[in-house]
């Protein structure tokens, strides 16, 4: 039998605030989609990334051209200020969940880890608390789907894709999480650093980021299991 460890109500709380805030994160990417939609409906077309169309969107509403009708010109006012109170919900979670990591000594624990921010250590002690529950790193890394399906025929295992099975929004935050930190790890002169130094000669970078959030993910079990902070440690020069 698999028995499974009862959340607290402070961890049902902190999972229902993360709920809350991808259903924002949603919400906002949506809204932007739609602006980018209207405008490219009438020529204008900008480039790629949520900062870039806010400076764009700044000096279009304040130009003299008539590039846009006046009643357009209202509507895409009303939706950048709809933008900005959906901006300003989401800031005012992640306050909160800073405030949440301030005041728990296994979420601070937790930040330490590379690649794990507040929103990731929030999310993972709230979902997962103690990590009783998983007996290995590796039963953590499954339960979010970070491991390789296996395919057996003529008694031949094939490692396949990632399963994808588990907390969808755990996953997806340890992959922006290691997507972020690889840069840094990987220049690292660090036994871990080695190991993405040479994974990313043999594997594409995409699959370099999902086996480092794998990699994540057994380093957060441990923290969890043993206590402790985690602490990355240099390779002996004689070991380069």
């Amino acid at each position: 039998m698999r028995f499974v460890e009862l959340k607290s109500e402070s961890q049902l709380d902190t999972q229902s605030l993360h709920r809350a805030r991808d259903r924002l994160i949603g919400q906002r990417t949506a809204l932007i989609n739609q602006i980018r939609g209207l405008l490219m409906e009438r020529g204008i077309v900008v480039a790629q990334g949520r900062r870039k169309l806010e400076i764009h969107l700044a000096t279009l509403m304040t130009e003299q051209r008539e590039t846009l009708s006046p009643r357009m010109r209202l509507l895409i006012a009303d939706m950048c200020a709809e933008w900005r109170d959906v901006d300003g919900r989401i800031k005012a979670f992640d306050e909160e969940f800073a405030t949440l990591v301030r005041a728990d000594d296994v979420s601070r624990r937790l930040t330490t880890i590379p690649g794990i921010g507040v929103l990731n250590a929030s999310a993972l002690t709230a979902a997962i608390g103690s990590g009783q529950t998983f007996g290995r790193g590796r039963d953590l890394a499954a339960w979010l789907g970070l491991v390789p399906r296996q395919m057996t025929t003529g008694g031949k295992p094939r490692l396949k894709g990632i399963t994808k099975r588990g907390n969808k929004y755990l996953r997806k935050l340890l992959i922006h999480g290691a997507r972020a930190a690889l840069p840094s790890l990987a220049k690292s002169e660090t036994a871990l650093g080695a190991w993405l130094r040479g994974l990313r000669v043999r594997a594409h970078v995409n699959t370099v980021i999902v086996a480092l959030a794998a990699k994540l993910a057994r380093i957060v079990w441990a923290v969890l299991r043993h206590g402790g902070r985690f602490e990355i440690k240099p390779t002996p020069a004689s070991q380069l």
